[in-house]
């Protein structure tokens, strides 16, 4: 498990909205490592993980986004059946809550971004 920092942003649900957030981290020359945007009755809330969550903070909040700063986990597994649920099991034991839970996959690999309580 690596500690990281992720980004939220409360933002409305509007054609355009997402470009423009990855367009500003773009130009920053920040990359976007894992990305969850849910929507709920016009807005959602993007959570992020990004190469600099410092510069990242930076660009969006000049460009008149809001941003707020979590600390999270980025857990590597095998992208295979119960891997995630291996870890799920061993925080539950620890009596550790999952608030939110992403993932990116690619190949063998998944890289699950998890925030804590």
């Amino acid at each position: 498990m690596t500690k990281t920092t992720q980004l939220v942003l409360p933002l409305k649900s509007r054609p355009g909205v997402l470009a423009k957030v990855c367009k500003t981290l773009a130009d920053s020359r920040v990359n976007i490592v894992a990305i969850c945007a849910p929507e709920a009755r016009g807005t959602t809330r993007v959570r992020m993980v990004v190469s600099d969550p410092t510069r990242a903070a930076r660009a969006l909040t000049k460009a008149g986004y809001r941003v707020k700063k979590e600390r999270a986990l980025v857990v590597r597994l095998s992208n295979k059946p119960g891997a995630l649920g291996r870890v799920a099991a061993r925080l539950a034991g620890a009596r550790k809550n999952i608030k939110s839970c992403y993932a990116s996959t690619a190949g063998p690999r998944a890289a699950v971004v998890l925030t804590l309580s």
